[in-house]
């Protein structure tokens, strides 16, 4: 009895003691998923600010500019649909290395772009690479990471995005101020070189999903049962919704905050440091609500508060520094509230052995869809002679149209624990 006493309180310790090694290397993986998805989203957000810079420097008009951000999400779409014939036909840790160093070729590429369209070019090739790499960075998260701590997960994943807005774009910015446009993107190429060794000492090889090739879906089969199994083409549409609601407001914010509001250059970088300084917070507590307090229910409040400061924002005019602020901050907080159990969602709706690629059908479909909402946004936004911006009240109006209509469909998803 004695001896049963003693084996059973080893074992217990042993067990603690695993576990306890277990969830530290979680968190040291979801930190660097997270830290590649800071380079991923500051290569991304540091776009639009820039707007005023390249549209003074090589006299370009906003529709062009609109085009440098829609080159970029229509590239990764296109690279995203054909990474859903192959990727998970590779260990995830070996897709992850490649498509990084890839995504680090084209950012650097964009560095040394001289000129309009060599930048288009540059971001094109940026995107083929950039598009997979966030579905890569969701899939390792979702094999590894389960179902009861996948709110938490993506939480502390998605502080990548608030470190982008706290150091990323500030510093970019700051830098292009110093040099020049160029300066952002040879940062993020270095932050990216310290990144790689990272990626190769701890992330761990993912390599479940892997099927014999007799076994192995083709695309078709794939596409089948992704667009006529009606769960997983329900949680394409969310995603695919949530990003036409947000990227009718988030190509021309920055240009609607210094045209319309009043804001200077460094007063639009400000918005990006408090709105990311808070979110920075709020993101892992969100995390921990959508596990605690249910997935869909977390989902639904955030889609309802996000609501309010888009329609105010998108309704301003001169206003002063610190009421605006508040808004821009709670429009951040309240975003990002959205995605973190949506993502969530979505990766315990869809069947495990083919989440590489509905992943990145997944991200491909939202990046074509940003495409198109940054492509109309620039066509309903008109530039007033006064050098402000007009009928953008209009896209507020239909990024809450478009993100409301979710409340109906998301609780008739059907979530895996797996």
């Amino acid at each position: 009895m004695q001896v049963n006493r003693i084996v059973n309180s080893s074992e217990a310790v042993f067990l603690c003691s695993l576990s306890h090694f277990m969830l530290k290397n979680e968190r040291i993986l979801l930190f660097i998923l997270a830290a590649i998805n800071f380079t991923n989203i500051v290569d991304f957000m540091v776009m639009m600010p820039l707007e005023t810079y390249l549209t003074t420097l090589y006299g370009i008009s906003h529709f062009q500019f609109t085009v440098l951000v829609a080159c970029y999400t229509l590239s990764a779409g296109i690279s995203g649909y054909a990474a859903t014939l192959f990727v998970d036909r590779f260990d995830r840790k070996t897709s992850l290395q490649i498509i990084f160093i890839g995504f680090i070729i084209g950012t650097l590429l964009c560095g040394v772009a001289q000129g309009y369209y060599l930048l288009l070019a540059a971001r094109i090739v940026t995107g083929v690479f950039g598009g997979v790499l966030g579905s890569v960075v969701m899939s390792i998260a979702a094999d590894v990471i389960p179902m009861e701590r996948r709110g938490m997960a993506m939480g502390i994943i998605t502080t990548g995005f608030s470190m982008a807005s706290i150091a990323g774009v500030p510093l970019g910015l700051y830098l292009a101020t110093l040099t020049d446009w160029h300066a952002p993107f040879l940062f993020l190429v270095l932050v990216g070189l310290i990144i790689m060794p990272f990626i190769w000492k701890f992330v761990p090889q993912v390599n479940e999903h892997i099927q014999t090739k007799e076994d192995r879906p083709g695309f078709s089969t794939i596409l089948k049962e992704i667009l006529i199994e009606r769960n997983h083409l329900k949680a394409l549409i969310l995603m695919v919704s949530l990003m036409l609601g947000h990227f009718c407001i988030v190509p021309t914010y920055a240009r609607h905050m210094e045209a319309n509001v009043g804001f200077t250059k460094d007063q639009v970088t400000l918005i990006y440091f408090v709105g990311g300084l808070f979110t920075f917070f709020t993101s892992p507590i969100v995390g921990r609500m959508a596990d605690k307090y249910g997935k869909k229910k977390i989902f639904s409040v955030f889609v309802v508060l996000c609501a309010v400061p888009v329609l105010i924002i998108t309704h301003m005019g001169r206003a002063p520094l610190i009421p605006a602020l508040v808004v821009t901050t709670m429009f951040f907080v309240f975003s990002a509230g959205r995605f973190i159990p949506a993502q969530a969602l979505v990766t315990g709706a869809v069947n495990p052995k083919i989440r590489g690629g509905f992943m990145s059908f997944s991200s491909a479909s939202q990046q074509v869809a940003a495409g198109i909402a940054s492509l109309i946004s620039g066509l309903i936004v008109t530039e007033n002679t006064d050098g402000t911006l007009g009928n953008y009240n209009y896209i507020g109006y239909v990024s809450v149209i478009i993100t409301m209509s979710l409340l109906f469909m998301v609780p008739r998803l059907v979530i895996r624990e797996t």
